[in-house]
């Protein structure tokens, strides 16, 4: 009988393997019985300390956020745009740490406060810039939803940096589709590239809160 003794079970333990997990199997993979044979443990000793499967993406969620503040010092002395790039900037670079980050993140629930932290300095910076804080939230949300809909669709295509889905080749895109020539041409700006086409959708975000509030 091995004597070793093994970590105990708790929230952060469960939610550190299942993000293990999900880099080799993808959210539709990531199941309550794959985790609980990771930690050779029964499955429902997992319910203890999640009630379902939702219950256990927001605290993934949240532990992808903790890694990605962890160690990170704030800007004392920057402007709303900087901090909006980023703010923008670190989100992207964490979710496609993960296969299928940005759908985990999506609609999910911070399970503290932690977030509160940065959210709190960056409604300031903003409101103390002009914007009202209505403005502020506005702004923000739009360009934390303009991530993390752009992260989706590029993990849709390249679920991790390196790996690219069957399916996207360009060139046979644009073979299939040359009875439409301009959309043909559109594959190679739609599904390559997504460095640079995320830093220009996220000065266009920039330019359109400047524009709309006024605030420069």
């Amino acid at each position: 009988m091995s004597t070793e003794r093994r970590a105990p079970l708790d929230r952060k333990r469960v939610a550190d393997t299942a993000l293990k997990l999900l880099n080799e199997a993808g959210l539709e993979g990531l199941t309550l019985r794959a985790i609980a044979k990771e930690l050779d443990v029964k499955a429902p000793a997992l319910y203890w300390h999640f009630k379902d499967k939702q219950a256990l993406l927001d605290e993934m969620a949240t532990e992808m956020y903790r890694r990605m503040v962890a160690g990170q010092e704030p800007a004392l002395d920057t402007t709303w745009q900087e901090r909006l790039l980023t703010s923008a900037r670190g989100l992207r670079t964490a979710l496609l740490s993960y296969r299928d980050g940005a759908k985990v993140f999506s609609g999910s629930r911070f399970t503290g406060t932690l977030h509160a932290v940065e959210m709190e300095r960056t409604l300031r910076l903003f409101t103390e810039a002009g914007f009202t804080l209505a403005q502020a939230v506005r702004a923000t949300s739009t360009a934390y939803l303009y991530t993390l809909g752009f992260v989706t669709e590029e993990q849709g295509v390249q679920p991790l940096p390196g790996e690219r889905r069957e399916g996207y080749d360009t060139e046979q895109r644009a073979r299939l589709m040359a009875d439409f020539p301009l959309s043909a041409q559109a594959g190679a700006e739609i599904f390559a590239d997504y460095d640079r086409h995320f830093e220009e959708g996220l000065a266009l975000v920039v330019a359109g809160i400047e524009g709309r509030y006024g605030v420069g």
